[in-house]
């Protein structure tokens, strides 16, 4: 199983929308992905494998972790499911 963290810069709005469609996603396709959510300061309190963040904030966040996915539009299942599968794909 990959664990996997979503964050923004509260840890409330965008994290938790993302983090509920990534959840949709993960279920629906039977993913073995256990995701968690915080604010964007707290990433290096977590051992995880990826990071799930918009766009705008993957350069904050790429030199703190193993792997980070930046994601475009956070309502648009069919982007976060390829970007999941790409992830996983690479990283099994």
């Amino acid at each position: 199983m990959k664990r996997g963290l979503v964050v923004c810069r509260t840890g409330m709005g965008s994290s938790m929308m993302l983090r509920i469609k990534l959840e949709q996603v993960i279920s629906e396709n039977n993913l073995d992905i256990d995701l968690e959510h915080d604010v964007l300061s707290a990433i290096t309190n977590y051992d995880v494998d990826f990071v799930v963040t918009m766009n705008d904030l993957v350069d904050q966040v790429k030199d703190d972790v193993k792997a980070v996915i930046g994601i475009e539009d956070l309502m648009n299942k069919e982007e976060l499911k390829a970007k999941l599968l790409d992830y996983l794909n690479k990283n099994q």
